[in-house]
């Protein structure tokens, strides 16, 4: 008996072959689909009324970070074809909040903390580590940007520790941020850049401490009073990576994000938080206890947590 008839095993042979190639193909053509459809975006699937209200429960202290982080990016997503990416620029001492807000950005624009190959950070100490290097780590930094945004257009770059990032290396991302740089074959102006820095810190605990003497409310402090000394301040200090950098030269930080230091009511909100993300939200005691064993500053007023909320964890742990 035949099991086909002549000329059959050639075309069934035809479409196993094309039905490989499309298989081995898709991948390339959902990629390449991506970076130019509207419609697509590399499994990006943000929920904006998550965000604003992740960054209203569990950031304590941060009314300016909460206000400016929602609006910029829900303004930025509002619009189909940007003319530039979203740079954000976050300031402020260790412990208040800074990595927590661009983990918010990763869960709910992709679903995933940090889990998204689409989410990309980058730490000094780790990437770049040799000051000597910096020529080589240019070029590097150049070509995995431009091959990840021609991957997926809506890529997340994260620079964290900033003021330990090389002098030079971070403004060979300088044409990503403008309005007329061309990467081929992707509207590279989806992307969301995040800088990450202890730098300005001094000139925004300066503010916050003038508002506390002058009797005013943590509230009051506008934006106008920080962002201007937070730039001037990253672009001449030598430790800085943005140290003389044509990246603010050429006003390519859509937002600076200052994050205030945070005080004894923000520490025990924190450790309130801890305690419930163990079972324990009735030890009301423990947070209070937690927050009168923090040290603060300065020495003669106390305001200040001198490690914000970093060290809270472990102080939860000596009243357990």
């Amino acid at each position: 008996m035949e099991l086909w008839t002549e000329g059959e095993p050639a075309m069934l042979c035809s479409l196993f072959f094309i039905s490989f190639i499309s298989t081995a193909t898709s991948f390339e053509m959902k990629t390449i689909y991506c970076t130019i459809s509207d419609s697509c975006d590399c499994d990006f699937n943000p929920n904006i009324q998550g965000l604003e209200w992740d960054l209203y429960k569990n950031v304590y202290g941060q009314h300016l970070a909460q206000e400016i982080v929602s609006e910029s990016v829900a303004s930025f997503l509002k619009k189909t074809n940007p003319d530039r990416p979203l740079v954000l620029s976050f300031h402020g001492a260790s412990g208040t909040g800074k990595s927590m807000v661009s983990t918010m950005l990763g869960r709910h624009l992709y679903g995933t903390a940090m889990g998204s190959p689409y989410i990309h950070q980058f730490v000094p100490t780790l990437h770049f580590p040799l000051a000597d290097r910096v020529k080589r780590y240019r070029s590097d930094l150049k070509r995995w940007v431009q091959g990840n945004l021609t991957a997926c257009a809506r890529s997340i770059f994260i620079f964290d520790e900033m003021e330990k990032m090389p002098t030079g290396l971070i403004d060979v991302l300088e044409p990503f941020l403008g309005p007329s740089h061309v990467v081929f074959q992707t509207n590279y102006r989806k992307a969301i850049y995040i800088f990450i820095s202890t730098a300005g810190q001094e000139v925004i605990s300066k503010v916050a401490l003038e508002n506390i003497r002058a009797g005013q409310d943590r509230e009051e402090i506008q934006l106008k009073e920080l962002e201007e000394p937070i730039l001037d301040s990253v672009y001449n200090n030598q430790k800085s990576g943005f140290y003389h950098s044509r990246i603010i030269l050429e006003k390519r930080i859509t937002h600076v994000v200052p994050f205030l230091p945070l005080r004894q009511r923000h520490v025990e909100r924190c450790a309130q938080r801890e305690m419930c993300q163990r079972g324990e939200c009735q030890r009301k005691d423990v947070a209070k206890a937690v927050g009168g064993v923090v040290t603060y500053t300065p020495q003669d007023g106390q305001h200040f947590s001198s490690t914000g909320c970093k060290l809270v964890p472990a102080k939860v742990n000596l009243f357990l």
